[in-house]
């Protein structure tokens, strides 16, 4: 008995850190709006570790630091532990001093206390470039919002050797595999009065319906396959 309930007791979790996309959105009335991490555990076996996410909307990696929540997560994490990291959508945004952080300076040092911190209580980190927003030009182009976070990004992941699930080429695919009007299908376009929540219409190109935090989630369980990560035995 006492050797079962330590493998219990030392099953991992999946802790899940970022903005709006990711975060868990309220389902007690009819809401399409849902995180890709809201959506990630109907991909993973019954059996697999606990998915946990923290986070929320309108952060950035130096919202989710000042307001305390990091330290919240570091005090949860256990050895075999994971950290899934996606930030951008609001460290980009220079006129909100309370979240803004310069590509390669704060939001660059940010991530590298989210790793190191991460693997002293022995967990594993593991970086996200930002999911793409649902932006089109004229002649029927994606259009890249995220400037230099996601490169940004991508240096820390190779100067720290963590594994880096690469969501901002693979979303960016999923737009353009729908194209100009289907990838609405991803977003929130509704017209006014279908859910009660908006009763004028609604044209949301950033966050996610539940179909395309679906396709996002499946995006990022398709990364661990890639990258080899124990994670994978967690998929259905």
């Amino acid at each position: 008995m006492f050797s079962m309930a330590a493998v219990a007791l030392a099953a991992p979790t999946l802790h899940l850190i970022g903005d709006s996309t990711m975060a868990d959105k309220p389902k007690e009335l009819a809401n399409p709006e849902t995180g890709w991490g809201q959506a990630l555990p109907a991909l993973l076996k019954p059996e697999a570790g606990r998915v946990v996410n923290y986070a929320m909307n309108g952060r950035s990696t130096k919202s989710f630091i000042d307001e305390g929540r990091w330290t919240k997560v570091v005090a949860a994490l256990q050895p075999g532990d994971f950290v899934i990291i996606q930030f951008g959508h609001n460290d980009e945004k220079a006129d909100k001093p309370a979240v803004y952080a310069a590509p390669r300076g704060a939001h660059q040092d940010n991530l590298r206390r989210f790793v190191r911190e991460a693997r002293a209580h022995g967990a594993t980190p593991l970086l996200a470039t930002p999911v793409v927003r649902r932006k089109w030009n004229e002649r029927g182009e994606l259009v890249d919002t995220h400037g230099d976070y996601p490169a940004a990004l991508r240096a820390v992941a190779a100067a720290e050797s963590v594994p880096l699930l690469e969501l901002n080429g693979l979303t960016a695919e999923l737009e353009r595999g729908h194209g100009v009007e289907g990838s609405k299908r991803l977003h929130l376009h509704y017209a006014g009065g279908v859910y009660a929540r908006w009763p004028e219409a609604v044209k949301d190109d950033t966050h996610f319906s539940e179909y395309g935090a679906a396709r996002v989630a499946a995006l990022a369980v398709q990364e661990w396959l890639r990258l080899g990560l124990p994670l994978t035995a967690w998929v259905k």
